[in-house]
Protein backbone atom coordinates (compact mmCIF):
# COMPACT_ATOMS: atom_id res chain seq x y z
CA UNK A 1 0.00 0.00 0.00
CA UNK A 2 1.44 3.61 -0.67
CA UNK A 3 1.75 6.12 1.88
CA UNK A 4 0.11 9.39 1.01
CA UNK A 5 2.12 11.14 3.33
CA UNK A 6 5.22 11.50 0.73
CA UNK A 7 3.29 12.67 -2.45
CA UNK A 8 4.05 16.36 -3.21
CA UNK A 9 2.44 19.36 -2.54
CA UNK A 10 1.61 22.58 -3.86
CA UNK A 11 -0.17 25.64 -2.35
CA UNK A 12 -3.24 26.99 -5.04
CA UNK A 13 -2.81 30.58 -5.78
CA UNK A 14 -6.23 31.31 -5.48
CA UNK A 15 -7.94 29.74 -2.65
CA UNK A 16 -4.62 29.03 -0.73
CA UNK A 17 -4.92 25.64 0.28
CA UNK A 18 -2.80 22.85 -0.36
CA UNK A 19 -3.66 20.30 -2.64
CA UNK A 20 -1.56 17.15 -3.47
CA UNK A 21 -0.14 15.31 -6.96
CA UNK A 22 -2.80 13.18 -8.26
CA UNK A 23 -2.08 10.57 -10.55
CA UNK A 24 -4.09 11.84 -13.91
CA UNK A 25 -1.57 14.98 -12.74
CA UNK A 26 1.67 12.50 -13.46
CA UNK A 27 2.86 13.67 -16.86
CA UNK A 28 2.07 17.55 -16.12
CA UNK A 29 3.15 18.07 -12.18
CA UNK A 30 4.77 20.72 -13.19
CA UNK A 31 2.24 22.71 -15.12
CA UNK A 32 -0.22 21.94 -12.63
CA UNK A 33 -1.00 25.28 -10.87
CA UNK A 34 -4.85 25.43 -9.38
CA UNK A 35 -6.26 22.94 -7.14
CA UNK A 36 -9.60 22.39 -8.91
CA UNK A 37 -11.30 23.42 -12.54
CA UNK A 38 -13.71 25.83 -10.38
CA UNK A 39 -10.68 27.48 -8.98
CA UNK A 40 -8.90 27.82 -12.58
CA UNK A 41 -12.24 29.35 -13.86
CA UNK A 42 -12.67 31.60 -10.86
CA UNK A 43 -9.13 33.09 -11.45
CA UNK A 44 -10.05 33.67 -15.10
CA UNK A 45 -13.10 35.49 -13.72
CA UNK A 46 -10.88 37.38 -11.28
CA UNK A 47 -8.88 38.73 -14.12
CA UNK A 48 -11.63 39.84 -16.07
CA UNK A 49 -12.82 41.95 -13.21
CA UNK A 50 -10.17 43.54 -12.29
CA UNK A 51 -9.31 44.86 -15.73
CA UNK A 52 -12.48 46.66 -15.51
CA UNK A 53 -12.09 48.94 -12.59
CA UNK A 54 -8.63 49.85 -13.23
Amino acid sequence: MHKKVHLPTKVCPVCQRPFTWRKKWASCWEDVKYCSERCRRQRVNLAKSGESSS
